[in-house]
């Protein structure tokens, strides 16, 4: 019942009503999570990555990114071969909805994308370990284009990651 830094996992620290308090917390949350993440790159649906896969390229892609959203899914998934999400111990990505029907993933990761972490990757894709956390209609008010830029073009553990990349989509 131990990580690395010799506390149990089920140590909530202390009280967070300080706010140094809180970034301590926070930071150790992430550091555990920086030791899973190392031992556990995977895709959107869960498995290893390789070389990079595009479903769509040039003028698609473009076309993609001017879509509508209309239904945005904030889902998540256990990290690797974790049996369960936890707070920073899962993946983190919006599933959107688009006037044609299609079902696109925009999530962010190390290593995702090229000229940026936050990536759209088709929903078929997905494995059956995604959950929807939360929905928002966005009645076809923003794009594709505007959500990926919401999420981010690095990704850092820390103040970047997909959890933040997710907020920021959905807060859009």
């Amino acid at each position: 019942m131990g990580g690395g830094s010799g506390l149990p996992i089920s140590w909530a620290g202390p009280p967070a009503t300080d706010p140094s308090t809180m970034m301590f917390c926070k930071v150790l949350q992430c550091s555990a999570a920086l030791v899973l993440l190392a031992g556990s790159v995977e895709s959107s649906s869960g498995g290893s990555t390789g070389p990079f896969s595009y479903d769509l390229s040039g003028s698609d892609l473009t076309e993609l990114y001017n879509k509508r959203v209309h239904l945005a899914e904030e889902m998540r998934r256990p990290l690797g071969n974790l049996p369960f999400t936890l707070g920073v111990f899962s993946h983190c990505g919006v599933r959107v909805t688009l006037d044609d029907g299609s079902r696109w993933l925009i999530h962010k990761g190390d290593g995702y994308g090229i000229s940026s972490q936050t990536v759209a990757t088709d929903a078929r894709h997905m494995s059956s370990r995604w959950k929807v956390i939360e929905s928002k209609d966005f009645e076809g008010t923003k794009t594709v284009s505007d959500l990926v830029g919401a999420g981010g073009t690095n990704y850092r553990l820390i103040g970047e990651n997909c959890h933040d990349a997710c907020d920021n989509i959905m807060n859009q």
